[in-house]
């Protein structure tokens, strides 16, 4: 194994990111709130920023078996985060858009991986870095990637929430109450 198994792995990522966007954009005629802050436009901006950035200071020298056992762990750690964030995604359903927005029909879901957790695919965005980041053996590329990602996260899911509570009132805010927002027993 080499460093091409992450490249190829940043393009699975970069397709199934970009499958999202074309097949999940909330449309108008179905939307009774729409509040994005331009979250969107921040992680569409922020991912390949960072990750073209952890790729360039990453260990791309020849790989020992040490090198090989870390990429190994964090390519494990990065299909983790791809299965959690999809679950997550076809759990929702029609609920899910890319751009932060509350259907007509929407409610609110609590049960599934939404049961312990209020935004499992953020977990996931959050496992598919880190295990990125890990498989490139370079802590300043885990640096360097998972700072701002983690950043974007909390802004998206401060803006999410604000709808969320709108939209639902009472209900999210006893949800919050009894779940945490992307790691269980921690945040």
């Amino acid at each position: 194994m080499d460093f091409t198994i992450v490249v190829y792995s940043s393009y699975l990522f970069f397709l199934s990111e970009f499958l999202l966007m074309l097949v999940k954009r909330s449309k108008n005629t179905e939307i009774k709130i729409k509040y994005d802050r331009k979250s969107l436009l921040l992680f569409w901006i922020t991912i390949p920023v960072v990750i073209t950035l952890g790729f360039y200071i990453a260990n791309t020298q020849e790989w020992n078996s040490m090198n090989q056992i870390i990429a190994i762990i964090g390519i494990g750690i990065f299909l983790i985060g791809i299965v959690l964030r999809w679950i997550s995604i076809i759990q929702l359903k029609k609920g899910f858009t890319v751009d932060i927005a509350i259907g007509k029909h929407h409610t609110l879901k609590t049960d599934g991986l939404y049961k312990k957790i209020r935004h499992p695919s953020y977990a996931g965005l959050l496992l598919i870095c880190i295990g990125l980041a890990i498989s490139m053996n370079s802590i300043k590329s885990l640096i360097v990637i998972n700072v701002p990602i983690f950043l974007a996260i909390a802004y998206r899911i401060k803006t999410e929430e604000e709808v969320l509570t709108k939209a639902f009132g009472n209900a999210y805010t006893a949800y919050k109450q009894k779940t945490h927002k992307i790691i269980p027993g921690i945040y």
